[in-house]
């Protein structure tokens, strides 16, 4: 009932040239989104067989697509370096977090871009007065005040996916950061075992 009232074209059509910075960051903060949650899937980060190699204490093969395979791989080549090997592995988060910084960027100023078309909107409105009665004609007045808020709303429209967007994708980031940082103490802690028994060796 709500939609039904609301002339979706006529807000685009009075939104005006702000259509072009708003249809920007909406395919940006789209393609952002789809990109991130196809590279953020559980076996592009952290594959089940390689974690279930660690968890276990076998020799991972090794797999140098996935984030785990990579550090397992850094690990294997510099073992005895925890302090480089801890690096290469917030590294790799880092890496995950790309792009996400965007999303914020694109929720903050969606809206402050639709607010440019509020104001100028406004300005429009205030100055169409009836030369006889020297007042604005009070129908002109409340719908273009009305449509003044195009902008606004589109801005609003592309915000909220940004926000939801990119609140979901930090959750997921954090959640393979934090089985990646557990994976790596279970490797780090093998090789200082192996590091030990071989020193123990006459």
């Amino acid at each position: 009932m709500l939609f039904a009232s609301i002339d979706i074209i006529r807000i685009v059509r009075e939104a005006g040239w702000l259509n072009i910075p708003l249809l920007i960051c909406s395919l940006v903060a789209a393609f952002i989104i789809v990109e991130r949650l196809v590279a953020l899937r559980r076996s592009a980060v952290i594959p089940e067989h390689l974690a279930e190699a660690v968890i276990e204490g076998r020799p991972p093969s090794g797999d140098k697509r996935s984030a785990l395979g990579r550090i397992l791989e850094f690990a294997s080549r510099h073992s005895g370096d925890v302090d480089a090997t801890k690096a290469y592995a917030r590294l790799e988060v880092i890496k995950m977090e790309r792009g996400v910084s965007y999303l914020d960027t694109i929720y903050a100023a969606a809206p402050l871009i639709g607010l440019i078309g509020t104001v100028t909107g406004l300005l429009g409105a205030f100055s169409v007065v009836d030369p006889l009665t020297r007042m604005p004609d009070p129908v002109q007045f409340t719908e273009s005040v009305g449509y003044a808020l195009s902008a606004t709303v589109l801005g609003l429209c592309i915000a909220l996916p940004a926000l939801i967007g990119s609140g979901h994708l930090q959750r997921v980031i954090d959640k393979h950061a934090a089985q990646l940082d557990v994976l790596l103490e279970r490797v780090l802690a093998r090789q200082a075992l192996d590091g030990a028994a071989s020193v123990k060796k006459p």
